[in-house]
């Protein structure tokens, strides 16, 4: 028997009491109120609604070694990105991996593989998959339904899938950034019970009306805390806290635990900051994850303060797994699952011949998602465009790394880079290889690094070079959370001396090929119109 001591919160009776938690077994035995001097604070732990393990870089068991430091216990894991490359096999690797440490991952079916059919993927899971998927007590949802123009226009293949969660009693997640009116009516209608691509206070709010869970993002790229944010103290039995994408170097910051104290200290009710942060996701998704009650799993934190939550340790099933900023976890054996099938590019293979100069651009916005079409100036030599890097208008290139096919070329405004080049094989949705330079040769070279590592990021210029291998489906590193994100902070920074003016260039650089986040973006197929939702010219 473990007896832990301190100031128990009790979210959902909002009042807060010394107490004694009994632990036996895994469990909560018993709870006691009784006075004693501890000043610690025992308190569900958190979690976070709505993650892309992947987008970590790390596999989920070195995503758990550091997540826990911050006091989350529990994700709700989409694993659309490995699955866009390895399709179910990738959906396994992650489920087999999360087994192997304590932390309570929750993933679901990805309902989007391929997301579109204007990219190419590594993989399709249909229907049929999905009710496999569906059956099996590791799935406790289907993921976000990016396809949202597929809901709309009642495509047979789509409701299918949200036919098959429902059937075995999952919810159904939800992704339709700036959908309103008659069209989020609908797609509310077909079943979709959440949303965490909500950039204005206007659209959450009338998705709340409409009875859905709106879940405030904020990741490495996107964030909505701010926009979002003064809903919850009305709304906060329909809320939920998310990171969607975060990069190691930013976890190893902080997780779920910073958006609480920055509700704290705007003066939102603790209680209901908590209850958006520890109890939501749980009784949503169904979680199998203790809510600090006699009987429950022993999952909980104990945190120095309500204000700062410095997280002092992390109990998961009974046990401690971090510690005063040290995790007990220990790194695990995996393998290195891979789908990298190209060979070397030359830089002919990124001229982009025109008689005008006046192209079609992606304005890339710094922290969001969502991209511009403008119209702008490249410069045109000898018949081929080039990035007019005065103007700040760069080429930016998708190479489709399953299959040798010539690369897309476009152009693309805000990532200010003044020499050298930055590349990545984290390229959401289908992950292949995107491209951001000055001239056809760095862009070239980019690209390569990228394909001799078989997946990664990195940042050229002339002779220097730095790059970050990701050997796991080209999405994921075989390294920690600590010697990766120093890694991406050294190519960060590189990038930066390039002349990014970008917080997280490469997060920003991973959705530029996202096609379901409007406006303009780039798959390896051509430049592609999310509000059309069709290809587009990039010469004028």
């Amino acid at each position: 028997m473990k007896i832990i001591k301190g100031q128990l919160v009790d979210i959902e009776n909002q009042r807060i009491f010394p107490a004694e938690v009994h632990l036996k077994n895994k469990k909560i035995v018993a709870i006691r109120e009784c006075e004693h001097n501890e000043k610690q604070f025992i308190m569900p732990g958190f979690i976070d609604a709505h993650i892309h393990i992947e987008s970590s870089m790390l596999v989920p068991s070195e995503f758990a070694r550091v997540a826990s430091i911050h006091g989350t216990v529990a994700t709700v894991s989409d694993p659309h990105e490995i699955a866009n490359v390895l399709g179910i096999d990738g959906v396994n690797f992650m489920i087999e991996n999360a087994k192997k440490v304590p932390l309570k991952f929750h993933f679901g079916a990805p309902s989007c593989v391929p997301a579109t059919t204007f990219e190419t993927a590594g993989a399709v899971i249909d229907a049929q998959a999905i009710k496999a998927l569906m059956q099996s007590p590791d799935i406790f949802y289907l993921a976000e339904m990016m396809n949202y123009p597929g809901v709309l226009h009642d495509d047979p293949e789509v409701l299918e899938k949200i036919k098959w969660a429902q059937h075995f009693k999952k919810p159904v997640d939800g992704h339709a950034p700036g959908l309103r009116g008659k069209d989020a009516e609908k797609y509310v209608k077909a079943g979709i019970s959440t949303d965490h691509e909500c950039f204005t206070y206007e659209e959450a709010k009338e998705k709340l009306e409409l009875g859905m869970n709106v879940i405030i993002r904020e990741g490495s790229a996107a964030k909505n805390f701010e926009a979002l944010i003064d809903l919850l103290p009305h709304y906060y039995h329909s809320m939920m806290f998310c990171s969607d994408d975060k990069h190691p170097d930013d976890l190893v910051l902080g997780h779920i635990n910073q958006l609480c104290k920055r509700a704290v200290a705007k003066g939102i009710d603790i209680f209901k900051v908590l209850q958006v942060a520890c109890i939501n996701p749980v009784k949503h998704y169904n979680l199998n994850v203790g809510l600090l009650r006699e009987g429950d799993a022993a999952d909980f934190i104990v945190v120095n303060d309500l204000t700062n939550f410095k997280v002092l340790k992390t109990y998961i099933d009974g046990e401690i797994v971090a510690e005063n900023g040290q995790s007990h976890i220990p790194s695990v054996a995996f393998k290195t699952p891979n789908n990298f099938n190209i060979t070397e590019k030359s830089p002919k293979d990124f001229q982009l011949k025109a008689q005008t100069d006046l192209v079609r651009v992606i304005e890339a916005l710094d922290g969001e998602l969502i991209s511009n079409e403008i119209e702008g100036s490249a410069i045109l030599e000898a018949g081929s465009l080039s990035s007019n890097i005065k103007h700040d208008i760069l080429k930016i290139s998708v190479v489709n790394r399953y299959q040798e096919k010539s690369p897309s070329v476009a152009f693309i405004k805000n990532f200010g880079l003044k020499k050298g080049a930055i590349a990545s094989s984290v390229g959401h949705d289908s992950h292949n290889i995107i491209a951001v330079g000055t001239t056809d040769k760095e862009i070239c070279n980019a690209v390569n690094l990228i394909i001799k590592n078989k997946g990664g990021i990195c940042a050229v210029n002339d002779d220097n070079e730095k790059s970050l291998p990701l050997p796991v489906a080209g999405i994921m590193s075989n390294k920690d959370a600590w010697e990766t994100g120093k890694l991406y902070q050294e190519i960060d920074i590189m990038a930066k001396d390039l002349g990014s003016t970008l917080k997280a260039p490469f997060m920003t650089l991973s959705f530029m090929a996202l096609l379901v986040i409007p406006d303009l973006k780039l798959s390896d197929k051509g430049l592609f119109s999310g509000k059309k939702f069709e290809f587009v010219k990039v010469v004028f």
